[in-house]
């Protein structure tokens, strides 16, 4: 199990490190899902389309802490 854990970890640095090298802006934890994903079947295009689009997308506002009113 020690051998395959460490396989996995290896396999993800050089993934890390050729998406680094193409500019793609994924991290190394966004990046480890989307490989899980395309190891659970999923259509590895349709994922990269989907998070091209979500880089487009402006990134939505945190939303505004609402402070309670003084009730008098």
């Amino acid at each position: 199990m020690e051998e395959a854990a460490k396989t996995a970890k290896e396999s993800l640095d050089l993934a890390f490190h050729i998406s680094n090298i193409l500019g793609t802006g994924l991290d190394r934890h966004t990046l480890s899902v989307l490989i899980a994903l395309c190891d659970m079947g999923l259509n590895p295009e349709a994922l990269a389309a989907v998070v091209k689009e979500l880089q487009t997308e402006p990134c939505p506002l945190p939303p505004t802490p609402t402070v309670p009113s003084s009730v008098p």
